[in-house]
């Protein structure tokens, strides 16, 4: 009496891992969708930018191509406003306030992650609880608080209120609370001391969390712009952001193709940033949400 062998099942085909062809055809769409929404608008700027002093850019005669492209729009731009004073003021803010953010938040963070002493739990849902007032809620006694400290028209005076934030101490607590407790006792056994455990176990662990608060402090100390307003009076400290709104004032003729130019310059800085360390911000995310 002979046994039927039971064949082996074909392996699926790779796209077949993914779903069914439906399922994929909408997944792709809705893909598709996002990627327009979110780079459609920047595309937009840069073409409107490229075109000619005869090409409309809003109205029936708009075409979205360029027919004669030109760099004529960015260099009126350096040319109208000190765009190299600009850069380098939102620099120094950017560098001042992503030195702060790392140094307080990683500490904070650290202190957080820790048992055992009175008060964490209260100091935790203060933090929690301050990220529900919006900015616009205390920016007039941050402002008279700024005045008093005699900061304003100053960089110091933009980069205060960025000193550090509380979503970047409750990532890093995150991301310490996923080292596992027996990897720090080990340490401890071996001499390791509060600074040392601290420094070669949990902040290369949260390397990841680390360039998260790094990108974030970037980009919102970068892109700010209500509250340099506010705070800031000459032109020579202007913020980039700050500086390049001046093109739209009629002094300036206001060229809407320079106007684009300037937006786009503003915007490649943190395109570049995003680029390279796109690889260890996903991996903080999903290592700050633990636990968190």
């Amino acid at each position: 009496m002979t046994t039927a062998v039971p064949r082996a099942r074909r392996p699926l085909p790779r796209w077949r891992e993914y779903g069914r062809p439906r399922e994929l055809v909408v997944r792709y769409l809705l893909l598709l969708l996002v990627l327009g929404l979110t780079v459609g608008p920047l595309l937009w700027q840069l073409l409107a930018s490229l075109k000619s002093t005869g090409e409309d850019v809003f109205g029936a005669d708009a075409t979205l191509l360029p027919r004669h492209p030109t760099l004529r729009a960015y260099r009126e731009v350096f040319e109208q406003v000190p765009v190299a004073t600009y850069i380098r003021n939102s620099l120094t803010v950017v560098v001042l306030s992503i030195t702060s953010q790392l140094v307080f938040s990683t500490t904070a963070g650290y202190m957080l992650s820790k048992p055992g002493w009175k008060g964490r739990r209260a100091v935790w849902v203060v933090l929690v609880a301050s990220m529900m007032f919006p900015f616009e809620s205390i920016m007039v006694s941050l402002f008279l608080s700024i005045r008093d400290l005699g900061l304003v028209d100053s960089l110091a005076g933009v980069w205060l209120p960025g000193f550090v934030g509380a979503i970047n101490v409750l990532l890093m607590r995150g991301a310490f609370l996923a080292v596992p407790r027996e990897i720090e006792d080990s340490a401890m056994l071996d001499g390791a001391g509060e600074w040392q455990r601290f420094r070669y176990l949990y902040l290369p662990s949260a390397w990841g969390a680390i360039m998260v608060v790094v990108i974030n402090t970037f980009i919102s100390a970068w892109d700010d712009f209500l509250w340099p307003l506010i705070v800031l009076r000459s032109e020579n400290h202007m913020t980039l952001t700050l500086g390049l709104s001046r093109l739209q004032s009629s002094s300036f003729g206001y060229d809407q193709r320079v106007v684009m130019a300037g937006s786009v310059i503003s915007v490649i800085p943190v395109l570049v940033l995003f680029v390279i360390t796109q690889r260890w911000f996903y991996k903080g995310v999903s290592a700050g949400a633990v636990k968190l």
